[in-house]
């Protein structure tokens, strides 16, 4: 009974054992059906489906492409569509070592090519014909090393590079001097194929190659194993000089790349020897500017077909009035001229202007001249980035501060008076006014004003030889307002540098805080200044600095392409006060320049209708360059807008250390006065 049960458990078993391969066999078979499904799917849709695509990219990695030379870039036109930067060609002669070139070849060229080339050989060095004198008298050469020498050199105690300059040095004046005037030419054109890396293009002649040069490589090319042609360009100024710091530069074919930024380039897919734009405008909107270049196909045959024309960059439009910007800097460099005759203006040197359309925050013009050794020189980068201590004109964000915390009210009268804190000086106004609203205060700059509302600002009220403790808050308030306007912040100006001027970290004594309210204790750049006059103008929009307009797309021709980006102005904040504490500040700096007795009577014409305010204040600078400030100076500084219902335009005029304090002739230059009234003159003349 026990033989039977295990017969039927073995066949029972052998059973389930068929079974399980019977399924396994059954899912591999479709597997394999599955797969071989897959596989015909993907050869079909590489074979038929995807045929034309494949052999397009099968053609790409077949042959090779290049790109041809750096394109030109595009035009820089000023807003009324003036060009005010442009490209020329110039014809470039250049040298480029083929690999696996010798000596002996480079030496034979050198002979046969500088037969046919004008070269200016007074930029041959004696170093440069030792080296030549070195490369074809190689004999002689060697015969300058000591046997001494070479053992050291087997020796590994001398190297290639100390034996080498062994022979320069015992290269004789007689022996370089032998050399006649063929060799002379040879000798500088081979320093010229080799200046630098030896696998670089090296620029043989530029600018000046004569059509004869021109045609004599670009004819023999093939023969003169390295040598080409192409035609290059340069930018032109049609406007000369006018603008063309702030406008920028560009990077030489030789310079490409700068060093300390080539890694962004190359990620964004330039190649090392690209020209690009190295400084402020130039800089600022490469990508607008820079030229799409030829792409060429090497063929088999090593010929080149072009595949993609090169394009001119894109133009970009600015927001500045070429014709205006001229007549500033004519205006400024002769008031610079004329103000260093005058007396007591030691230490003055330059001005500056900054002219704005308060409705948009665009610059319509800026410029600044300096006077150095006689000579005048431009100087409209400090705009932004040389600080001054502004003085009055900043009494319109203080006068805020006031009205917001109820410090002063509309229309209150105070004493002007001179005032006494305890442990400090008498701080007074440039003159006692007696009772005086608010609107006095900013017509007849009353420093007195100012302090008694900052007194108040503070939690105090003032009283003759008070104490005054230091209130962190109220510097916070006052430093608060002025932010708002751009005073001690960036304008966010469309150019790759702007500083911030000088702005206390720490406030530690409360007298600060009444040089802080008449412009006296922090500094100011131009630019902000400019920013800070545009608020007050428009009522209280804080706006973006620009300088770009528009961007139109290249044509082949000079005709303006398409516009592919329109500048919108950009609000960055709106003033934190009343309309009505904005429009009283508007209506003191209306009362500055229009009302009997204001402080810039005369500085535009009344009949612009404007509006403004007059600083003046005390500087410190360091005469003898030491690290140390010695010297006590006057800065005259103005801001101002017209029409003032209906502001056209802004302008700050800045003058430094236009002046010296209590020297025996006590004058002080009216040369922010005159700038202003003559450019003022200027743009309304333009603008009628």
């Amino acid at each position: 009974m026990k033989k039977k049960n295990t017969k039927i458990n073995k066949k029972k078993k052998n059973f389930e054992i068929d079974t399980i391969l019977e399924k396994r066999l059954l899912i591999i078979l479709v597997a394999i059906i599955i797969f071989f499904i897959v596989v015909f799917i993907k050869l079909y849709q590489v074979m038929i489906i995807n045929n034309i695509k494949y052999k397009k990219e099968l053609k790409v990695l077949s042959y090779d492409t290049v790109e041809g030379n750096s394109a030109p870039r595009g035009r820089i036109l000023d807003r009324n569509y003036n060009v005010i930067v442009d490209n020329t060609a110039i014809k470039t002669i250049y040298y480029k070592k083929n690999k696996g070139t010798t000596t002996k070849k480079e030496i034979e060229l050198a002979y046969n090519v500088s037969k046919h080339l004008n070269l200016d050989l007074t930029k041959l060095t004696p170093t440069a014909k030792k080296e030549f004198w070195i490369v074809i008298h190689p004999v002689l050469a060697n015969g300058k090393i000591t046997k001494e020498e070479n053992s050291l050199l087997e020796q590994r105690k001398l190297t290639k590079e100390d034996i080498y300059k062994k022979k320069l040095e015992r290269v004789t004046d007689e022996e370089i001097n032998s050399m006649t005037d063929e060799e002379n030419k040879a000798s500088y054109l081979y320093y010229l194929m080799n200046k630098g890396y030896a696998y670089d293009e090296h620029t043989i002649k530029t600018g000046d190659v004569t059509d004869e040069e021109y045609a004599y490589i670009s004819e023999n090319n093939t023969e003169l194993t390295g040598f080409n042609t192409r035609l290059d360009w340069e930018r032109v100024y049609p406007y000369g000089d006018v603008f063309k710091n702030i406008l920028g530069k560009v990077s030489t074919s030789s310079q490409g790349l700068p060093i300390e930024e080539k890694e962004e380039y190359l990620k964004k897919g330039y190649s090392l020897n690209d020209r690009v734009g190295i400084s402020y405008l130039e800089k600022q909107y490469e990508k607008y500017l820079k030229g799409k270049k030829e792409v060429f196909q090497v063929i088999n045959s090593r010929e080149l077909k072009l595949i993609s024309e090169g394009m001119r960059g894109n133009d970009i439009v600015l927001s500045i009035d070429i014709n205006l910007q001229k007549q500033l800097e004519d205006i400024i460099s002769d008031e610079v001229r004329r103000t260093k005759n005058e007396t007591n203006t030691k230490y003055y040197d330059h001005s500056s202007v900054v002219i704005e359309d308060p409705k948009t925050g665009e610059i319509l013009a800026m410029a600044s001249k300096k006077i150095v050794n006689g000579n005048i020189i431009d100087n409209t980068e400090s705009i932004l980035t040389s600080p001054v201590t502004p003085g009055s004109v900043v009494k319109g964000a203080s006068m805020l501060v006031g009205y917001n915390t109820g410090a002063v009210k509309i229309g209150e009268v105070k004493l002007d008076e001179c005032i006494q804190i305890k442990g400090t000086n008498r701080k007074c106004s440039s003159q006692t006014l007696g009772r005086i609203n608010d609107i006095t205060a900013l017509s007849k700059s009353s420093n007195v004003y100012q302090f008694k509302t900052a007194i108040r600002v503070s939690g105090y009220e003032y009283k003759y030889g008070m104490s005054l403790p230091l209130v962190q808050d109220a510097f916070d308030k006052y430093r608060n307002m002025y932010h708002s306007f751009g005073l001690g912040v960036k304008t966010e100006i469309d150019l790759p540098v702007e500083s911030l001027g000088y702005g206390a970290t720490k406030d530690t004594r409360a007298g600060n805080l009444l040089d802080f309210v008449i412009g006296q204790y922090e500094t100011y750049t131009p630019i902000q200044l400019s920013q800070y006059v545009t608020t007050i103008a428009n009522g209280g929009t804080r706006y973006k600095t620009n300088l770009l307009k528009e961007v139109r797309k290249s044509t082949s021709n000079e005709e303006l392409g398409k516009v592919i980006y329109t500048y919108k102005p950009k609000v960055l904040n709106k003033i934190d006060t009343k309309p009505e504490y904005m429009k009283r500040v508007q209506e003191g700096f209306y009362a500055v320049i229009n009302a009997p007795g204001g402080y810039g009577r005369g500085y535009i014409d009344p009949s612009y209708s404007p509006a403004g305010k007059t600083g003046t204040s005390q500087s410190f600078i360091d005469t003898d360059n030491n690290g140390i400030i010695d010297k006590e100076t006057i800065t005259t500084s103005f801001v101002g807008y017209a029409p003032s219902d209906n502001p056209q335009m802004s302008i700050i005029v800045t003058s430094p250390n236009s002046s010296l304090p209590n020297t025996s002739s006590n004058y002080s230059s009216l040369v922010t006065m005159r700038i202003t009234k003559k450019v003022t003159d200027a743009y309304f003349s333009l603008n009628k």
